[in-house]
C-alpha cells in the first residue's frame, strides 16, 4: 500500500490494473495473483481510476474505494494507488505515457479482463495505447471467445504472444499482448453494488 506515487526501480516489471473498483473484489485478487506469478510480475498496482469515462453513473467516492481497496489488498507485491488522481489524469491513453515517463526502465504490463477487451476498440486511443504497452488480457466468465473474435483482437492478431510465452510478455516492444487463461471467477463490481442495494 502506498500514499504519494509508488516505488519502481529501473529492471522491474510491474502490472498495471486499472479501473474504479468500485468495490474492488476477490476477482481483482485472482487477476493479480494469476498475473503476477504467469507473467513473472513484481509488483501489481491498481490503479483506482478517479471515474470511468465509459460507465454513465459515477463511482463511490475515491478514498472510500481507495481505503476499501487497501483492506482487501493485504499482499504487499499489490499496492493500491490513486496515481491518476495524482496526475491529473483519467484515461489510460494518457496514464500509461505518464508514468512510462516518470519510471524510465520499468517494465510495465497492462492487465485488463476478457470482457474488456471486447470493447478495447472503444476506449480513447485504444491503438496508441497497445503501441506503449504489452497488454495481459484475463479470461473472464462468458467473454472468452467474444475476446478472441473481438475487433481488437483482430486486428492485433500479428502481435498475439501465445500463452506458453506469456513470461516474455513484459520484455517484449509493443504492440504485444496474450490471453490468460485462469480460474474462472463470475464475480463483477458491478453485480456487488447490485447486491447491495
Amino acid at each position: 500500500m502506498t500514499t504519494g506515487f509508488p516505488l519502481a526501480l529501473p529492471g522491474q516489471r510491474i502490472g498495471l490494473l486499472g479501473g474504479s473498483f468500485d468495490p474492488a473484489h476477490a476477482g481483482h485478487l485472482l487477476i493479480s495473483q494469476v498475473a503476477q506469478r504467469r507473467l513473472g510480475l513484481d509488483r501489481i498496482w491498481w490503479l483506482v481510476s478517479p471515474g470511468n469515462p465509459l460507465k454513465l453513473h459515477g463511482p463511490a467516492p475515491l478514498s472510500a474505494r481507495i481505503t476499501q481497496a487497501r483492506r482487501l489488498a493485504r499482499d504487499p507485491r499489490i499496492i493500491v494507488t490513486d496515481v491518476e488522481a495524482r496526475l491529473g489524469l483519467r484515461l489510460t491513453a494518457d496514464t500509461i505515457p505518464a508514468l512510462q515517463r516518470r519510471y524510465p526502465g520499468v517494465g510495465f504490463v497492462w492487465l485488463m479482463g476478457s470482457d474488456n477487451l471486447v470493447q478495447f476498440h472503444h476506449w480513447d486511443r485504444w491503438r496508441q495505447i497497445a503501441r506503449c504497452v504489452p497488454i495481459a488480457v484475463m479470461a473472464r466468465p462468458g467473454s472468452r471467445l467474444a475476446a478472441r473474435h473481438s475487433v481488437a483482437a483482430q486486428m492485433m492478431r500479428a502481435a498475439r504472444v501465445p500463452e506458453v510465452r506469456a513470461l516474455t510478455l513484459a520484455d517484449r516492444h509493443p504492440p504485444a499482448w496474450t490471453l490468460l487463461n485462469l480460474p474462472m471467477s463470475s464475480l463483477s463490481s458491478t453485480e456487488l453494488r447490485r447486491a447491495q442495494t
